[in-house]
């Protein structure tokens, strides 16, 4: 019997073109999904005939009530080895099997890298004047050398983004709840003795924190009023870490300098979110993971975990 799969969230169309799916072909029928998927209406009626389904990160939520409308379903793998949107206890109780791929720390700490930039020297500003024949040299960047870095975590990505901020001769120091003066020293990071002292030294603000109950609404209206009027805020982890009403105000009000974000409560980000016209934002549409080598990454061992799964056993399953 032939198995049907889908890939979900396939924004690019290259999920059948970057792995090789042949060592599959002759048992499974793989096909994907362009678009995203919004509602549990519409996964369960476009996916509700698959056994398997390969999900991209967080972006398609399986909660208990979607594993209910998909009876057929057996398998269910997500790239990356962490899935905050998979409800596994539900998955277990209706008989699904969850499995993850490798993940890159690379793409999003250089991506940071990129919104710090495109923030501190006006490039997308600077680009559409001369595109459009606009004014010639109409800002004036913000330094990087000399000035500081402040990190809130200092983890795979965290440590990344560190080393490049060095490079630029800029101090860095970071800051999380269980940052230890030891590991920010072995990374040459100055340890914050508290958020609030890093919030108001830094003159770039990245944020690099797992999302949890302790981090969920960590940079609010108090925080981002004790950042700096000139210093920006960066933020490649999860978007509900920062309070996103609060960040509108902060950049209409100037509170502070700018702000970039690839991440956003709601994904695909709403025609009316008042992110989208709010003033000195660089917004991207969640590339941080988005590279070539990440996703043949995800592909190619997503096709190990279903050839693993129908031979009777089960790869890289998260529990």
């Amino acid at each position: 019997m032939t198995l049907h799969c889908a890939v979900l969230d396939d924004y690019q169309t290259v999920a059948l073109s970057l792995a090789d799916w042949s060592a599959v072909a002759g048992d499974v029928e793989v096909r994907s999904h362009a678009r995203h998927l919004a509602t549990e209406d519409e996964v369960a009626q476009a996916v509700g005939d698959c056994e398997i389904l390969v999900a991209m990160r967080e972006r398609t939520p399986f909660t208990a009530s979607l594993f209910a409308r998909l009876p057929r379903l057996r398998l269910l793998i997500t790239s990356g080895m962490r899935n905050a949107s998979i409800d596994l206890e539900a998955a277990a109780r209706h008989g699904v099997t969850v499995c993850g791929t490798a993940s890159s720390s690379e793409p999003p700490a250089e991506l940071t890298w990129a919104l710090i930039l495109g923030l501190a020297r006006h490039v997308v500003e600077e680009n559409v004047a001369l595109r459009g024949n606009g004014p010639w040299q109409s800002t004036v960047g913000a330094d990087l050398h000399g000035r500081r870095l402040a990190l809130l975590g200092l983890g795979k990505i965290g440590v990344k983004v560190a080393r490049v901020g060095q490079a630029f001769g800029m101090d860095v120091m970071a800051w999380s709840e269980n940052l230890t003066d030891e590991r920010a020293a072995d990374h040459g990071v100055v340890r914050a003795a508290s958020l609030d002292e890093l919030l108001e030294a830094g003159d770039f603000v990245s944020v690099h924190l797992q999302l949890g109950d302790r981090t969920r609404g960590l940079i609010g209206e108090r925080e981002l009023r004790r950042m700096r009027t000139t210093a920006y805020l960066v933020n490649t982890s999860r978007a509900a870490i920062v309070d996103q009403s609060a960040l509108v105000r902060a950049l209409h009000e100037g509170w502070i300098a700018g702000a970039g974000s690839d991440v956003f409560a709601a994904e695909p980000l709403p025609a009316d979110d008042p992110l989208r016209d709010a003033p000195n934002f660089l917004g991207l549409p969640h590339l941080g993971y988005v590279t070539r080598r990440n996703y043949e990454g995800y592909f190619t061992q997503a096709v190990e975990d279903i050839a693993a799964y129908l031979a009777g056993s089960p790869v890289r399953r998260l529990t």
